[in-house]
């Protein structure tokens, strides 16, 4: 088996930031809905804007809400560009056949464009 993306949500903004939360990457219902993205799922983050990556898991947030919290809240500010990103262990069968779900968003989190 070999490791491939499996959704992403790409260059979303940073709506909020909570250090005294227990931990995770709170996400706009819609977007979950749009990737494929799941609670509890566990999530690789890239900050595009100042390159600081961690792994953490997915909570269901408000309406446009991309928010980090917990430690992770100190490897953003709000405004900060983000992908959010999980992969899957695929068989060789699956390789071949495997299309990962891409959600473009604009500066307001809103969908822009999905692809796959």
């Amino acid at each position: 088996m070999r490791c491939f993306l499996q959704a992403k949500i790409h260059q979303a903004r940073l709506t909020g930031t909570n250090v005294e939360y227990h931990g995770s990457l709170a996400v706009c219902p819609s977007l979950l809905q749009a990737s494929g993205l799941l609670p509890n799922e566990r999530v690789d983050v890239y900050n595009i804007d100042n390159g600081n990556r961690l792994t953490t898991y997915i909570i269901e947030g408000d309406t446009g809400e991309i928010a980090l919290n917990g430690a992770a809240a100190l490897k953003g500010a709000v405004g900060e560009r983000i992908i959010v990103a999980s992969y899957a262990w695929l068989t060789n069968q699956e390789m071949r056949e495997h299309t990962p779900r891409v959600v473009l968003v604009n500066e307001n989190n809103e969908i822009r464009e999905v692809k796959g």
